[in-house]
Parts: C-alpha cells; sequence; structure tokens
C-alpha cells in the first residue's frame, strides 16, 4: 500500500506574464497539483487570472522541450537530434569565439522578449559579452517609449495609484483595455477595484473594447491621430482656465511655448482628423481637468506607429496641467528599487556604444542617452541580411518567438537563414525555434529560483520565485547565461545565481532561503516627494518643454504629424485598400504568441478573430464566424469574422502573434494568421526610438472562396 506524503504548500508569484501575481502553489508527492491566488499578496491579494490558473497545463504540457537539441537537417527543415548539456554549451561558445575573432564582438546578437525574469541578466550577458546589440521587439513599439516620454517630462514613470486608500475619482484610459487584459497581471484587478469605488472612466479606443462598455466617455478614435485628440483637449484645458495654476506656475517649464504651440488646435480642428465630435472632446477635457483626483492610464497602443513619442509627450503634458502628480489617488512615480542589479552598461567603451546599430539614427533608443540602450532590431536583420554597415554573424535568442513578434516576419526569416549560428532557448519548439542551430530547452516559471522587483507600483515590492519542479533537463535562462559566458572566459558576469539573488537581497536583510518563507517584501508609497527634491529633469521640474529633446535636436514640444499610411497621406492607395488596419488585440487568455499549446486556453479561444463592423461584412459578402483574407501591400492572412457595432465601419481590428503549434509542418501556421505579416518594418521611424508603423495601416478584406 502507497501512502501519500502530506500536501505541501509554496508561495511565489506567477510568471505566466510579466506581472507579480502572488500564488500559491500546491505539490503531493512532489508533484503540483494547484495553483491559487495568494490573498496576502500586497499586489495581487488574492486574484489570478485563466493564465495563471492553467500553469500546471504550462509546465507539465506533453509539448515542451526537455532536452537539448542540435539540427542535423537544412535550416527550418525540423530534424533534430538530443544532444547534452555540455555538448551544446560547448559547440555555442567555440562558434561564438570563432565569430568574435573574425568580426569582432559586434557581430554577435542578443535577443529576448518580454520584461520576464532573465530581462536585465540578458542585457548583462549581451555587455559581459562585449557587444552593443542586444534587442527585444518591445524596445521601440513597448513600455520603453512610454516610460522615455514619462521620463523626459516629469524625470520618471507615472502610473495610476490604485493601491492606496483615495481611488482615483477620474481615469483616462487611452489605448488600453484594463478591464480585459492587462500584461501586468494584477493592475487589471485593481482598475476594477477603482470602478467598484466610483472612479469616473474615459476611453479613447477604436473600438467599443471591454473597458471603454463600462465607461462614463467613450472617445472612438480614428487609429493613429492619438497626437491630435490630445493637444485639442490642452488647448481645451488652457483656454477655459482649467489647468492647475500654483502647480504649473511652481513646478513646470515651458507653459507659454505649449500655449502657442496648440493655440490653432481646437476640438473643431481636430474633429475631422479624429473623427471624435468637438464636443465630445471638450467634455472629455473638462472632465478630466476638473475631476480630482484623475490620472492616466496609458497602453501600448499609443507606442506602435512613427509618432509614438509625440504621442505619449502629448498625454504626459496633458496629464501635468492637472497637477494631479504624485498624489494620492492620481498619477504617482514608482519608487526605486530596492533591488539592484547591475547591467554593465558602464562596463562598455563609449566608442563600443556608439557602434550599436541605430545609435547614429535613434538616440532615445540606441543612443548614450537612451534609458535601457538597445539595437534598432530592423536595422539589426538587415545588417544580418546585408552585412552593413557590419555583419552580424550570430543571434542568441532567450524567450522570444521573432517570427511572430517582430514586424514583416519574411525579411526576419530571410535574415535568421543568413546567420552563422542561431541558437534559440525556449520551452516549445516554435517556428523560430525550429530555425535554430541549437535549441535549449528553458524552464518555465515553475522551474526558477529567483527575487522580482516591482518598483512601479504604489508599493516598492520584492516578490520570489523558487523552483518546485523539474521537467525534462530544462535549465532557467540565467543559468545558461552564466554558464555560456565561463565557457567563454568573459572577464565578469560568471557569479553563480544564488550569490547575485543573495547580493540583490542585501540591503534587506535576508538571503534567498530567507526570502522563499517571507515571499514578499513591500514598502508603502510615499506622495508629493517632488516636494523635497524637486523633479529628476535637468530643471528640476516638470518639463513641458523638454530641454533634453531640445538638446539632441527632436522637436522639445509635442505635435502631431499624419501616419505615411492613411486615408490622408496616401489617397490613391485608400483606394486600393479602403480600411483602416489597426493590430494587436491583447486576449486574456494568451500572452503575446505564448500559451497556444495549452488545452485550457485552446478551449476559452480556439482562432484569431478579427473584428468587423456589421454593415462593413455586408458590403463584402461576410457572415459571422467566415474565415476571410486580409491584405496590405505587405501581404495577406486569413483570421475569422467576429461581426460588431463597436468598431467603426471603416476600421477592422485584428490580434496578433497567432501560430499554430498543433500543426505538425516546422513553420506550424506561422504564415496563415500572424498579423505582423501586414506590418511595416521599413522608415519612416519615429525619430527618437526607430518605431515603425504596426498599427493604423491601410488594408482590404475579403471572402474566402
Amino acid at each position: 500500500m502507497t501512502v501519500k506524503q502530506a500536501e505541501k504548500v509554496y508561495r511565489s508569484s506567477c510568471g505566466m506574464c510579466h506581472g507579480g501575481c502572488g500564488v500559491l502553489v500546491h505539490t503531493q508527492d512532489g508533484r503540483m497539483t494547484r495553483v491559487e491566488g495568494d490573498p496576502d499578496s500586497p499586489l495581487s491579494k488574492g486574484d489570478l487570472c485563466a493564465k495563471g490558473l492553467a500553469s500546471l497545463q504550462h509546465v507539465y504540457n506533453p509539448a515542451r522541450i526537455q532536452h537539448p537539441l542540435i539540427r542535423t537537417g537544412e535550416r527550418g527543415e525540423g530534424k533534430w537530434k538530443n544532444i547534452s548539456w555540455d555538448e551544446a554549451l560547448d559547440a555555442i561558445a567555440a562558434k561564438i569565439n570563432k565569430i568574435r575573432e573574425e568580426y569582432g564582438n559586434e557581430a554577435i546578437a542578443i535577443g529576448q522578449g518580454t520584461g520576464r525574469h532573465h530581462f536585465a541578466f540578458t542585457i548583462r550577458f549581451a555587455n559581459a559579452l562585449g557587444t552593443p546589440n542586444w534587442c527585444a521587439p518591445g524596445q521601440a513599439q513597448c513600455f520603453l517609449p512610454r516610460v522615455t516620454a514619462s521620463k523626459l517630462t516629469f524625470g520618471d514613470l507615472i502610473v495610476c495609484d490604485y493601491y492606496g486608500k483615495t481611488k482615483p475619482a477620474c481615469i483616462l484610459v487611452w489605448g488600453h483595455n484594463p478591464v480585459h487584459t492587462n500584461p501586468d497581471g494584477e493592475m487589471g484587478f485593481r482598475f476594477l477595484d477603482a470602478l467598484k469605488s466610483g472612479s469616473k472612466v474615459i476611453t479613447v479606443d477604436p473600438r467599443l473594447s471591454e473597458t471603454a462598455a463600462i465607461s462614463d466617455l467613450w472617445l472612438q478614435i480614428r487609429p493613429g491621430t492619438d497626437a491630435a485628440l490630445a493637444l485639442s483637449m490642452i488647448k481645451v484645458i488652457i483656454d477655459e482656465n482649467l489647468y492647475d495654476h500654483r502647480f504649473v506656475s511652481s513646478w513646470t517649464v515651458g507653459f507659454e511655448e505649449l500655449r502657442e504651440r496648440v493655440r490653432n488646435c481646437t476640438p473643431q480642428w481636430a474633429e475631422p482628423i479624429t473623427w471624435i465630435p468637438a464636443g465630445k472632446i471638450v467634455q472629455a477635457a473638462r472632465m478630466f481637468a476638473t475631476t480630482k483626483p484623475a490620472c492616466l492610464e496609458w497602453g501600448v497602443a499609443l507606442e506602435q506607429t512613427p509618432n509614438c513619442l509625440q504621442n505619449l509627450r502629448a498625454l504626459a503634458v496633458l496629464t501635468a496641467l492637472t497637477g494631479d502628480i504624485d498624489i494620492p489617488g492620481g498619477n504617482i512615480f514608482g519608487m526605486h528599487a530596492l533591488l539592484h542589479f547591475p547591467t554593465g552598461y558602464d562596463r562598455l567603451a563609449p566608442e563600443v556604444h556608439d557602434r550599436r546599430l541605430g545609435a547614429d539614427r535613434f538616440k532615445l533608443l540606441s543612443g548614450r542617452e537612451a534609458l535601457v540602450p538597445s539595437a534598432h532590431a530592423p536595422t539589426v536583420f538587415r545588417a544580418m541580411i546585408t552585412g552593413e554597415p557590419y555583419p552580424v554573424k550570430a543571434f542568441l535568442i532567450f524567450g522570444n518567438n521573432a517570427l511572430l513578434t517582430y514586424a514583416n516576419p519574411r525579411e526576419v526569416r530571410q535574415a535568421l537563414l543568413a546567420l552563422d549560428l542561431l541558437v534559440v532557448t525556449d520551452l516549445y519548439m516554435t517556428p523560430t525555434a525550429e530555425m535554430a542551430d541549437i535549441v535549449l530547452p528553458a524552464a518555465s516559471w515553475l522551474e526558477v529560483n529567483l527575487v522580482r522587483g516591482y518598483p512601479l507600483r504604489a508599493e516598492n515590492v520584492v516578490l520570489v520565485q523558487q523552483k518546485i519542479a523539474q521537467v525534462g533537463e530544462a535549465r532557467q535562462d540565467q543559468e545558461i547565461m552564466i554558464d555560456l559566458a565561463r565557457r567563454l572566459e568573459l572577464p565578469w558576469g560568471t557569479e553563480s545565481l544564488e550569490a547575485i539573488m543573495n547580493d540583490q537581497l542585501d540591503p534587506l536583510g535576508v538571503d534567498f532561503e530567507q526570502m522563499k518563507e517571507k515571499g514578499f517584501v513591500s514598502v508603502p508609497q510615499k506622495y508629493l516627494k517632488y516636494q523635497d527634491s524637486g523633479f529628476a529633469t535637468p530643471s528640476g521640474k516638470v518639463e513641458l518643454y523638454s530641454s533634453v529633446l531640445d538638446r539632441l535636436g527632436y522637436d522639445p514640444l509635442p505635435a502631431y504629424a499624419e501616419l505615411p499610411e492613411s486615408p490622408v497621406s496616401e489617397p490613391e492607395l485608400y483606394k486600393e485598400y479602403p480600411l483602416i488596419l489597426t493590430t494587436g488585440t491583447k486576449s486574456p487568455v494568451f500572452f503575446h504568441s505564448e500559451g497556444r499549446q495549452i488545452p485550457y486556453l485552446r478551449e476559452i479561444e480556439a482562432d484569431p478573430l478579427v473584428d468587423i463592423n456589421p454593415e462593413t461584412a455586408e458590403k463584402y459578402g461576410i457572415e459571422e464566424g467566415n474565415w476571410i483574407w486580409i491584405e496590405t501591400l505587405r501581404g495577406k492572412i486569413r483570421q475569422k469574422a467576429r461581426l460588431t457595432n463597436g468598431i467603426d465601419p471603416r476600421v477592422i481590428h485584428t490580434p496578433h502573434g497567432w501560430w499554430f503549434p498543433e500543426q505538425s509542418s516546422p513553420d506550424h501556421g506561422l504564415w496563415q494568421s500572424n498579423a505582423n505579416m501586414l506590418t511595416r518594418s521599413g522608415p519612416p521611424y519615429d525619430p527618437a526610438m526607430g518605431t515603425c508603423q504596426l498599427r493604423a495601416l491601410l488594408c482590404k478584406i475579403y471572402a474566402e472562396e
């Protein structure tokens, strides 16, 4: 008779997205049996989404890569054999050293995906290797532009204060859908808490999202015209004397220059540009400026066009005028992290920084002024193909499905084919992994030890993840990088993971073993910090007129420009492609291209659904549930029609990240429904951030025969 062991419960934090929801992991006889929300978590307070609840189907998924693999056929042919970790890492190190000797360190590119547990380690590994060329899809397209615009204006990132006793009285949600999906995990739950307390909500979105549907005011904007709307709202607030005079006079610079900039940006000017009635613009401006305290909840939709920095600067300036800065229930600044993790940028010589691909053009993405300097991804891929301005011969990818997450995947595939070495570290055989020379099996979030800092909330929180399971020979990304650093005999970056974590935790007076028991440490928010030390800008004040942008040769004031591909800028093309395509619908059950192997999640969302107005569908002979073709100048894909009156008849909206792991071919349906088949990877780019146009593109649709 087998006697069952007593159930054990471990405290950890979920890693199914880059949020930090607290979880309790139940185990029986050495196997995990259940994952549930931790009610004591200072961030999530017991809430957990479908992704977190499906974690066991992720960890124990039969499709997991369990051993290192080496390619035995042609690249992309899907032929592999198992090898040992020593064989894999020795082969990688030997090839890297050969490329470094022949072409230099910059010929090695390092890639990664979203801001997960290995984000800072990847940067650290690249810097230790001596290459300036690490990149990620989100650097120019997601979150970093928001941080950059906020830093230029306020000296730090602004976030909504949902966490204190005072909730926001008004929330301006712009290009974001926190009711339905939020990649910062618990923030969506805290947004709903604020609504329950009576917060008014203004939502700016081209479609009637789940958030827009419960808002007090919905502004249905033409995709890509956000700066025009923000400038017209600024105009109303200034003209009607609704701005916070004391805050503006005491704590801002550039107000008169701003007043002059928006002199002609009336709601009547903005109406034909944005498709929003002038009266609604006035109503929104008044509500946001007079309902105290108010905060801005901005999203990734603002960051995926070539005018992204100006979009975001306009919103930052709009927020500053209300004076609801660093106060309870307003826009607050996350405190500096309790955890210090040196990434080693300071160890790169200035001339190495200057050789970073994109540094000569995109100074706030790739230059020395950038917050987190990274290479410009389209330029990296073209260097792989052309060897210009210098060759890139190797690409080491940690946790990124590049063929799904970068614009123009045909060009990305061409770049990967040109490499001498492609290494992919992942949990599954993605279309990108199928292109590799060597594939390394990555550990899931339940198979890793690490500490995670969350300084961008109303509390400065340090969470722990602890290794509870082991699947096959999967290893933690950080351990792989440390092992490679040792084999490459790098001058630094070879310390053990345990030593690094204990060093991080030392200021808290605990080590990692003690932290596993505690689960988290938090420090309450302090408000009005600027009254003691000013703002962390060159002037010490909120910079409506940015001195940094001025010094770098960019427009120091927010401005509106029509997108390069739009009905206005390309009227002849608009005749052939008569609809506006906006991409990137976020799903509550998937995280970008992740999760399509997980049965529970695919039950909820089996197919990619494109939102179409019934009037438009009737015009093209399309019915609910039909598979249709969506086509732009770059290519075409098929998705399933979902008819909704919540989208303008002139606009359609597609999800991104779709592939079909159940298909046996090595591309796993990569080319069928991938929204990035439709997007632009070429210029013009955002002048400072290098952002390409992923949204507000011109398209046409037709029924599948």
